[in-house]
């Protein structure tokens, strides 16, 4: 074996051994046990003992027919599991089908099979073998495919649910995670079926992308803390209503416009305690209640200062109309939305 070989194994066994050390975390190390958790470990799981038979076909021809069967094998459980993590992931209190041993028939089926594939018969390349050989292997990749297909098919119809709503931080994180799970899963599938059509591509390819894919989902979850929520996200409840409440109540009766509007004031008006309106304020607008209330003060006072009406207006007077108790927080607040000094603003907005 020399040494590109080595380096092929090394590189298309990293994400392998990454993908496991992840399983085991999300199995054992994390302190939030959920259904979706466990799921996208035995993902894991099953995917790394399928990119370890590839790993090993590549490099061992002898390799035993029982191995290369049961590798196939777990395509057909990876699947199901795929869809079930992705209802998880969407629905709220998901839990398992009840029909979830049909989905498994085929996986079944193939696994026990394979202790019946002998050698001998693998390696005379009739004509049975080639055609039994051959089928499976289509079945199974198409099977994958539709899996896929499917999962992505819950997903969009998902986001066109939520087209018209307001979404939180969280709602936003698993949809973006969906997203890169899917595509990273057919990027997986497109590689190793590349190989099979006339082996237009190496069969060493499918390991190696599987690594680089794993390190980049593994990457994303943490960053979006995906292994931290579930389908419960989507739990309808009154906080979207009642930001539209804060928001109608600000924007219809020009609240932003009171130098002295606070928090407090706002959430006597609404009947709410100030941690709950902050908290809503905080889940959708992503922005504290100051932010939040100075980002309407900006808004209009761009359009006075863009405004022929207000031309004899000084910067001062725009700003205690649109609010602000002092020019300085008003030229700090106009800075820190628009990157730029209401005076130059309004120099680069002729009227």
């Amino acid at each position: 074996m020399n040494s590109s070989d080595i380096l092929l194994i090394l590189i298309s066994s990293a994400g392998l051994l990454h993908g496991l050390a992840f399983a085991v975390y999300l199995s054992f190390y994390k302190k939030k046990k959920t259904t979706t958790n466990y799921l996208l470990a035995l993902i894991l799981v099953f995917m790394a003992f399928r990119i370890g038979k590839s790993v090993l076909l590549n490099f061992n021809n002898n390799l035993e027919p029982i191995f290369i069967f049961v590798g196939l094998a777990f395509l057909l459980l990876i699947g199901p599991l795929l869809r079930w993590y992705i209802a998880g992931m969407l629905e709220v209190n998901f839990k398992l089908p009840k029909n979830l041993f049909l989905e498994l028939v085929p996986f079944t089926v193939f696994f026990i099979s394979s202790f019946f594939v002998s050698k001998n018969w693998f390696e005379t390349n009739s004509k049975e073998v080639i055609i039994v050989f051959g089928s499976a292997i289509i079945f199974i990749y198409l099977h994958f495919a539709f899996y896929i297909f499917i999962s992505n098919k819950v997903l969009k119809e998902t986001k066109k649910a939520l087209k018209d709503t307001l979404q939180t931080k969280a709602q936003k994180a698993i949809i973006n995670w969906l997203n890169l799970l899917i595509i990273g899963f057919v990027i997986i599938w497109v590689s190793y079926f590349l190989n099979i059509i006339d082996g237009a591509v190496p069969y060493i390819t499918g390991p190696i992308m599987y690594s680089l894919v794993i390190y980049f989902l593994s990457f994303k979850a943490f960053q979006l803390k995906i292994i931290d929520i579930d389908g419960n996200v989507f739990k309808k409840n009154d906080d979207s209503i009642l930001f539209n409440k804060i928001s109608q109540l600000i924007e219809g009766k020009k609240l932003y416009l009171e130098p002295n509007v606070s928090l407090s004031n706002l959430s006597h008006l609404i009947n709410k305690s100030t941690q709950k309106t902050s908290e809503v304020i905080n889940q959708y607008a992503k922005q504290n209640f100051n932010d939040f209330i100075n980002s309407y003060r900006i808004r209009e006072a761009k359009k006075m200062l863009s405004n022929k009406e207000y031309a004899n207006y000084t910067i001062s007077s725009i700003a205690f109309d649109c609010g602000f108790s002092s020019l300085s927080s008003f030229n700090g607040a106009f800075k820190k939305f628009e990157n730029k000094t209401p005076s130059v603003f309004r120099k680069t907005n002729p009227l």
